[in-house]
C-alpha cells in the first residue's frame, strides 16, 4: 500500500526517505503531514530546544555553590548535588 517517497529537507535541503513503514506508522497515529526535516535536523531541532537554564545556589547543608534546573524558592532549602543524595 505505501512505496518510499524521497522528500527535501526544509532545513538543510538534503534528500531523505520517508519510508513505507514510516508512512504506515504517521496514518497509524493519524499524522496529516509528511515530515519536513530529515532525521538528524529532527534530532537537532530537539536537542537545541531542549537546553534548559540553571540557577546557582547556595547548598542549605554545606554552603557550597552549585547549579540546579529550577528556580528556587526561598521557603524551601535547596542542596548541592552530593548533598541532596544525602536527603534522598
Amino acid at each position: 500500500m505505501y512505496e518510499d517517497k524521497t522528500l527535501v529537507c526544509k532545513d538543510c535541503g538534503n534528500e531523505f526517505v520517508f519510508t513505507a513503514g514510516e508512512q504506515e506508522f504517521y496514518a497509524e497515529k493519524g499524522f496529516q503531514n509528511e515530515p519536513m526535516r530529515c532525521k538528524e535536523c529532527r534530532t537537532a531541532r530537539k536537542n537545541s530546544q531542549r537546553q534548559r537554564e540553571f540557577y546557582e545556589i547556595v547548598c542549605a547543608d554545606c554552603g557550597k555553590v552549585d547549579k540546579v534546573p529550577f528556580l528556587p524558592k526561598n521557603d524551601k532549602p535547596v542542596y548541592c548535588s552530593e548533598c541532596f543524595e544525602n536527603h534522598k
